[in-house]
């Protein structure tokens, strides 16, 4: 039994620390998001010509290192 009540105290506490349960789920509360300052997707052709250029870079060192 005690057991029991320390692991609702224990949830209590977490539902209280995390505001958990507080949204009525009206969608009252505001989200915002941030933005992560990750790379842009503007430039595919760039990122796959580079990324060829790449494999073909590892492929030459393959053949020149007599792996393949």
């Amino acid at each position: 039994m005690a057991q029991m009540a320390a692991m609702a105290e224990m949830a209590q506490i977490a539902t209280s620390r995390t505001g958990a349960g507080t949204d009525t789920g009206t969608g009252t509360r505001a989200r915002t998001r941030t933005g992560t300052g990750g790379p842009s997707d503007k430039n595919k052709m760039v990122e796959q010509v580079v990324g060829w250029a790449l494999v073909v870079v590892l492929a030459m060192l393959v053949t020149q290192l007599g792996l393949a």
